[in-house]
């Protein structure tokens, strides 16, 4: 079916926000979201969910928000010149996470809804999201349960669309001007309207639901791991590779900015302690080194697990 339903996609929404945020204070056990509900004087509104100083989460938001306008901004017409000028509305749920703990990943998961209504036509609606994660300290084996949850997020709705938003990704959250990827990648798709309304609602969810599968057992192995000062610095370091992604490339950043979004709500997924040094490397054969030499790049995750458990059965411990 192709009937656009937004309160269904916008119920939806909430219902999955208030899951994660419930699913995240368990985890972290010491802090809880603090709700911060929000207007928006052309249309629309939407709730941010905050929690900053837990043991687990340095920092975490989770925002729901659900807005209409007179005009797309430019940031939403980049694939889509002919919308100049068309009312919209738009809804989404989008997150960061900046855990404590250095062996913990940073991860970012967005998924929105935007309908477009031009003067003359038909409207047109589209869906985008998705879900990456950015070690510090990477272990080839989580960066394999990520995929695998990835890629089971998206079979049911065909074979193809997992190598797709896979490589999408991986361009995507990738920095020109230090020639690295910004972590191991994950899902990311955007315009996106090739299967029906309904279709492709259904694989929003499936991609949201996979989420905290995909998240949570990493996070429940590394969570207590020991950590010292020198790990936190190079967190610290690498976090500015997130600030530069979102304030000079991210699209989700620009569209909130230039629609007049709340700016609270949508810089909240800015790390709480960063540091850049001047013309910094790693140590060679440094567990730091490993990062830019083995993750920081796009690889076939799921063949490298094939390949490794083949190794094993070759040569037995």
């Amino acid at each position: 079916m192709n009937v656009i339903n937004v309160k269904a996609v916008k119920d939806y929404f909430l219902w999955l926000q208030a899951d994660i945020c419930a699913r995240m204070e368990a985890l972290d056990k010491t802090a809880s979201f603090k709700k911060d509900s929000w207007t928006r004087a052309e249309g629309g509104g939407g709730l941010s969910c905050v929690l900053e100083g837990g043991a687990l989460l340095e920092k975490g938001g989770v925002n729901f928000s659900h807005v209409t306008g007179q005009h797309l901004p430019p940031s939403a017409l980049a694939h889509r010149k002919d919308l100049a000028g068309a009312a919209f509305e738009a809804t989404g749920v989008s997150l960061v996470f900046h855990p404590r703990n250095p062996y913990v990943p940073t991860t970012h998961f967005n998924v929105r809804l935007f309908v477009a209504t031009p003067e003359k036509g038909e409207p047109q609606w589209w869906f985008g999201g998705g879900f990456d994660l950015t070690p510090y300290y990477p272990f080839l084996e989580d960066c394999v349960h990520w995929h695998t949850m990835a890629r089971q997020a998206c079979l049911p709705f065909g074979a193809t669309l997992y190598p797709r938003f896979k490589k999408w990704c991986d361009d995507y959250f990738y920095l020109p001007h230090r020639q690295e990827t910004r972590g191991i990648g994950g899902l990311f798709f955007d315009d996106f309207n090739e299967l029906d309304f309904e279709t492709t609602f259904s694989l929003v969810q499936s991609v949201g639901n996979h989420f905290l599968l995909a998240y949570e057992p990493i996070v429940k192995k590394r969570q207590t791991q020991k950590y010292g000062t020198e790990q936190k610095d190079f967190q610290a370091y690498r976090r500015g590779r997130y600030v530069e992604f979102n304030l000079v490339y991210d699209r989700g950043t620009l569209f909130g900015l230039q629609s007049g979004g709340r700016t609270e709500s949508i810089l909240m997924s800015l790390p709480p302690h960063v540091v850049w040094q001047y013309n910094w490397a790693p140590a060679a054969g440094s567990a730091e080194a490993q990062l830019y030499q083995d993750y920081l790049k796009p690889r076939d995750w799921l063949s490298m697990e094939k390949n490794n458990d083949a190794a094993k059965a070759n040569h037995p411990e």
